[in-house]
């Protein structure tokens, strides 16, 4: 887990040894929210197989976009961003794909106010 965001085990450097990419399979459990982060040096696709998210990102994630099941979401690196689960009874389950094996070192947590 992290922040609030629950993971099942994918692939990634630390077992099968990949180089540059990592993927797994994402949970935000009823009413999460994974709080505002950068990624630093790597981009990072979803595909939502259920529920609805929001994103709020850029600068001071004052932008927003909301995504439903079958969306697919590019984030590019260096983005702030903050992610919402808009319902309060079902999870949001997602496949993301990172262009970093060792992407788990590369998140920054983001102030919100700091911009």
């Amino acid at each position: 887990d992290w922040n609030g965001i629950h993971y099942k085990t994918g692939m990634s450097s630390k077992n099968v040894g990949s180089k540059e990419l990592s993927m797994n399979v994402a949970t935000i459990p009823p009413g999460g929210v994974a709080y505002a982060h950068i990624h630093d040096g790597f981009e990072l696709m979803l595909y939502i197989m259920s529920g609805n998210v929001r994103h709020e990102f850029g600068p001071g994630c004052r932008k927003t976009i909301e995504n439903k099941a079958g969306d697919f979401i590019f984030i590019e690196s260096g983005v702030p961003h903050e992610v919402f689960n808009m319902s309060d009874t079902e999870p949001v389950v997602a496949v993301v794909a990172r262009s970093s094996a060792d992407e788990w070192d590369k998140i920054i947590p983001y102030d919100r106010n700091s911009e």
